[in-house]
């Protein structure tokens, strides 16, 4: 699926830093973190409200009231007129949002759209669900967190096992994966270089209410060390696997969004900052738990849909709950480790499920702006072996 004349200017872009579960945000419905983040970054950026025309949330997990997520966020924020779907893929949210909005946009009305993705994977809501026909109308529960991360229906395999089937067929070492995982980590130090002069480009301070005093969180939390001692001395995760927890993501609560509009409103709007214009999407399916592929298949969707050769791709971002999947990614593209997230990703800083592409892409934009421009290409995978990604242009 190819776009036409749609963007977002890198001024209108914006993440909440990411909190390891049960860290700092995790007591703060994560609709609640999503008003409190993005109040405070339109407030930063002085967003005109009055052009925003329509609002798609991401989110995951439901919090209390979600029910209501969409107009309820958007009243707060003080639009009491605007509305819109809630848009829920897994960890494909933030480009299944990216892409309702820009569908759904009408060119040329002046209007923009304000895309939220946000989810707190701290304290999941334990679901009940009554069975009138069960004896005595003993109900069914499920965690909606620890449930959905243990295995997947479709095929009763867990993402851990999912992981070691591609690494197996990639014929993936221990010792490859644990040196793009320290890759990874290098990378994402250097976002940290010179007082967190990358991040915070993007990046909104949460600021969380704690009685008469604000507590403030400014930089991602729960962070672990990684060093090539480390990862060594750690266990398979399953016996005989070449996957360790070293080599995959944590979960994590934060928040993201951009607002989208014309490409030509974009750019006057942007006073000189880049436009990042979406080109296209692309959504997979692999084989039944092969899940890591998916993104690859993804990326080669998105890419065909808009007539581009990975040659013509000058950096990719990537959502990668297992180092598994970039290896397995640069192994069928031919494309290099080194040039891919070269500022950071979910592996090493968590992953919050919704928000967790958005802030991805972001980054990926950042990237191509200090790279002097071009086209990037951001994919990953989610449940159910399905992948998503996104082609943008940075001018």
């Amino acid at each position: 699926m190819k776009f036409d004349n749609i963007a977002f200017s890198l001024a209108d872009a914006w993440s909440s830093p990411f909190v390891r579960w049960q860290g700092s945000l995790a007591d703060l419905s994560s609709l609640d973190l999503a008003v409190t983040v993005t109040r405070d970054a339109m407030a930063a950026r002085e967003v005109d409200a009055s052009r925003i025309g329509s609002l798609v949330i991401g989110a995951t997990i439901p919090q209390m009231s979600s029910f209501y997520a969409a107009p309820w966020v958007a009243a707060q924020l003080g639009l009491p007129e605007v509305s819109g779907p809630m848009v829920s893929q897994a960890c494909a949210t933030s480009v299944a949002c990216l892409a309702s909005a820009a569908f759904a946009h009408a060119p040329g009305s002046g209007r923009t759209t304000l895309v939220l993705t946000t989810d707190r994977t701290s304290n999941g809501p334990l679901l009940v669900y009554p069975r009138t026909q069960s004896m005595g109308g003993s109900p069914l529960s499920e965690h909606w967190v620890l449930d959905s991360f243990a295995a997947d229906p479709a095929t009763g395999q867990s993402m851990v096992v999912t992981a070691d089937n591609v690494a197996r067929e990639g014929r993936m070492t221990r010792e490859g994966l644990d040196a793009l995982t320290l890759l990874r980590w290098s990378q994402y130090q250097s976002s940290l270089a010179q007082d967190r002069a990358f991040q915070r480009q993007y990046m909104q301070p949460v600021r969380i209410a704690k009685g008469r005093s604000t507590a403030t969180v400014d930089a991602d939390e729960g962070v672990h060390a990684y060093s090539q001692e480390g990862l060594a001395a750690l266990k398979p995760a399953l016996l005989g696997s070449v996957v360790t927890h070293g080599g995959q993501t944590h979960p994590a609560d934060g928040c993201a969004g951009v607002v989208l509009g014309d490409v030509s409103c974009v750019r006057e709007r942007s006073g000189g900052d880049p436009v990042v214009s979406l080109v296209s999407v692309g959504f997979a399916r692999a084989g039944k738990a092969q899940m890591p592929k998916a993104a690859t298949l993804a990326a080669r969707q998105a890419l065909a849909d808009a007539g581009l050769q990975v040659s013509q791709i000058a950096l990719i971002g990537s959502h990668n709950p297992f180092a598994v999947n970039d290896v397995w990614l640069s192994q069928q593209m031919d494309f290099p480790l080194e040039r891919m997230n070269v500022k950071g990703c979910s592996l090493i800083y968590g992953h919050p499920q919704g928000p967790t592409g958005m802030r991805g892409i972001i980054e990926l934009a950042w990237s191509l702006k200090e790279a002097g421009g071009g086209l990037g290409l951001f994919t990953g995978c989610a449940a159910g072996d399905t992948g998503a990604a996104i082609v943008i242009r940075v001018d």
